[in-house]
């Protein structure tokens, strides 16, 4: 593996010079000469290369046998014996992944006296691998990360799930390493690729920027966290018959490093953006901090939550919790107001899932007005009042 010159061919005409993203080539006595230490193979240099001069070897990781690993899973969080929505979430994107794939859908739960666990069933479920032991009280990670990597060496999932929860985005990736595979963190997009049976897992890059689709294409299981409220749970099925296996905890077999001592509830954030039905949100075309009263009137008038872009939260109007898109919360309310938001699309990836989106914009050509479902083009200094009195009544 590396990057080797062929100086024969070489002619110095210094096109790998510029092409190099990280400046590590310059010509010498008319040959390029290649720094290896930095280089990350990217190939730029080799593309540039008019004469063949340059080659790069690559390992060629090996692939796992497609026979090997059925079944996609999902894991189920809970806490203090409630199962959290994000599941049934991921079940029905699971059940969507797995009729793709022509396999099983799986839920995996561990906790102790969980409760309704015939729901994850009837939300799609195949199978639920369920551990209940008094070891997962606590969301201490030891012993989530032993059994989730347990089973799935047991079982060989090719796809396991899970909510880009706090406690989620701490413990799945230590099951990733245990397994030698990959992962994909924070997705907002998941789809298969049928033919060779690759998950795609699409999620933000570069701040928010660009989205980037991802693949593992030679490791197993794909795995995948996903941030909450991304996709909609579907409608449950009472009827709809499954097994559900309890697991031993093979607490002998596994040593905690860590040891749960209190457990203090954050009652500082107040605002629970992520469970309002109703949402009015400012953006820059507020102009400046005092006119965000014009929200908070139109959200008590409607009885919602108050929410935000993220330039006004940069700009220090209105606090992070407030904040929703790629880099602040998803939501999914029964109806979003849009108030000065043009629109971009790390703002749309956090609120499109909307049942109702209201956008009141002065430019006509804003991107919120192509996901909305009512657009109001015009002053919303003007705007805005209008709507908070007739709501009032007056």
């Amino acid at each position: 593996m590396g990057i080797t010159l062929d100086k024969e061919k070489c002619t110095g005409c210094g096109n790998c010079v510029t092409a190099c993203p990280f400046g590590l080539i310059d010509v010498k006595d008319e040959k390029a000469h290649i720094r290896v230490e930095g280089c990350n193979l990217c190939g730029a240099c080799k593309d540039a290369c008019a004469f063949e001069a340059i080659e790069i070897e690559k390992p060629v990781a090996r692939a796992s046998a497609s026979g090997e690993h059925h079944g996609v899973w999902v894991f189920a969080e809970q806490r203090n014996g409630e199962i959290k929505g994000v599941a049934y979430e991921l079940l029905a994107k699971g059940r969507e992944l797995a009729d793709t794939l022509k396999t099983g859908l799986c839920a995996v739960c561990f906790g102790a006296g969980v409760k309704g666990i015939e729901s994850l069933t009837a939300a799609g479920a195949d199978k639920v691998y369920l551990i209940d032991d008094p070891a997962f009280a606590s969301q201490t990670e030891d012993p989530y990360v032993a059994e989730l990597t347990r089973l799935a060496r047991e079982y060989r999932p090719e796809i396991i799930l899970a909510g880009a929860t706090p406690f989620g985005r701490s413990f799945f990736p230590r099951v990733a390493a245990q397994l030698h595979t990959g992962l994909t963190a924070d997705c907002t997009g998941l789809d298969i690729e049928p033919e060779k049976r690759l998950l795609l897992q699409t999620r933000p890059t570069f701040g928010g920027n660009i989205m980037a689709t991802i693949i593992c294409s030679t490791k197993r299981p794909q795995m995948s966290t996903v941030r909450p409220r991304v996709f909609r749970p579907g409608i449950q099925d009472s009827s709809r018959e499954g097994q559900i296996i309890r697991i031993d905890f093979r607490k002998e077999a596994m040593t905690a490093r860590t040891k749960l001592l209190n457990f203090v509830a954050d009652i500082s954030e107040k605002v629970k953006l992520e469970d309002a039905d109703i949402i009015v949100s400012g953006g820059r075309g507020l102009g400046k901090p005092e006119n965000f009263y014009l929200i908070r009137e139109l959200a008590a008038a409607l009885g919602a939550a108050v929410g935000s872009s993220r330039p006004p939260v940069d700009e220090g109007w209105i606090s992070y919790p407030h904040q929703v898109g790629q880099t602040g919360k998803t939501v999914c309310p029964k109806l979003y107001v849009a108030v000065g938001i043009s629109g971009a699309v790390q703002h749309l990836a956090g609120m499109q899932t909307a049942d109702c989106i209201i956008a009141i914009n002065d430019d006509a050509d804003a991107p919120i007005f192509q996901v909305a479902t009512w657009g109001l083009v015009g002053d919303l200094f003007k705007i805005v009042p209008m709507l908070t009195e007739k709501l009032k009544g007056n």
